[in-house]
């Protein structure tokens, strides 16, 4: 095989609409439903440094280099040459939006390809450089994009399952929405909550899944904007619910509730929190409907929101670009 000059990485974000299990180990845990977003991006490149070296250059060169070293004792690869590993674009962390699965993700990818190695699942992709340990909606969904619905893990399978993965209509906008809030809950914290929560009822499991599977998926099929978006808000808030003891209440706290409360107020059907937030997120059914919005947002919610921002939906995934010597 020829040798491999360099590897372009672009990945998407991940929008995160809730978790249908957990703290039941009668079901599959931490199974969830999720869209992936063109905007904004991970971008990462992948070159051969001067010698046997590794080098980490940009926004994320600190995580990038913890996931290159996890990456390089999971594939027990042996490694004969340096690379220089340059990340040219990353979002905030801990805002809701999966930067770090999608960087870990992409490092994995960039590597996997930048030494010939063979490409394995997404679950032993995450597994490579120590993601998915919970939801795997970013992961199912750095390889396919649009919506991702995910089973969760159980006792009989190691890894969670893609029950279905769905592309949406390109004229659907996604308005992102960061509150002023305290950054997302993540690592040990995370970690502690979910040992705090309270598991959900069955009986919300099944109300979810069959909000998923006979409002969502349907809606979806048939290129409904209006049936997609109330699904959508309908299982946010049902699904955030599961969170009230540590968030307080179905969102995280004062001003993610009075966005997406506005929003509603505004018309605005398909609103959410994404993960632990702070982003919060508007559907609407095309770039014509984004202008009336975001200049509501300049007179009503300025003192409550820090920073808004218009994507596309990302239906095909990651890309990944390699060059060779010829």
């Amino acid at each position: 095989m020829a040798d491999v000059t360099s590897v372009q990485v672009t990945a998407p974000s991940r929008l995160h609409f809730g978790l249908s299990s957990f703290g039941h180990a009668a079901v599959p845990q931490y199974g969830g439903v999720g869209l992936m977003l063109q905007e904004p991006q991970v971008r990462l490149r992948i070159t051969e440094s001067s010698g046997t070296e590794w080098e980490f250059y940009g926004p994320g060169a600190a995580r990038a280099e913890l996931f290159a070293k996890r990456w390089v004792v999971s594939s027990g690869n042996l490694v004969r040459r340096g690379c220089r590993i340059v990340v040219q674009q990353s979002p905030p962390p801990h805002a809701g939006l999966g930067s770090g699965t999608q960087l870990a993700l992409s490092v994995a990818a960039g590597l996997n390809h930048f030494f010939c190695c063979e490409q394995p699942s997404p679950c032993d992709l995450a597994r490579s450089v120590g993601r998915a340990d919970r939801s795997t909606v970013g992961t199912f969904g750095f390889v396919h994009g649009g919506l991702i619905w995910e089973t969760g893990k159980d006792e009989s399978h190691k890894d969670a399952r893609l029950n279905g993965r769905w592309s949406l209509l390109e004229d659907w906008r996604v308005v992102l929405i960061r509150a002023v809030h305290r950054p997302g809950i993540s690592g040990d914290a995370e970690r502690q909550a979910f040992r705090q929560l309270p598991p959900v009822p069955p009986e919300v499991t099944r109300a979810l899944l069959s909000e998923v599977s006979t409002r969502m998926v349907p809606a979806v099929e048939a290129g409904d904007f209006d049936k997609f978006s109330e699904s959508v808000y309908a299982y946010g808030k049902q699904a955030g619910e599961c969170f009230a003891t540590i968030q307080g209440g179905p969102y995280a706290g004062e001003n993610l509730a009075r966005v997406i409360e506005t929003l509603r107020g505004w018309g605005i059907r398909g609103v959410g929190q994404s993960s632990w937030g702070p982003t919060v997120f508007a559907l609407v059914p095309n770039s014509q409907s984004v202008g009336t919005l975001m200049e509501r947002f300049r007179t009503d919610l300025v003192d409550c929101v820090e920073e808004v921002m218009v994507s596309q939906v990302n239906n095909v995934g990651a890309s990944v670009d390699v060059e060779c010597l010829t």
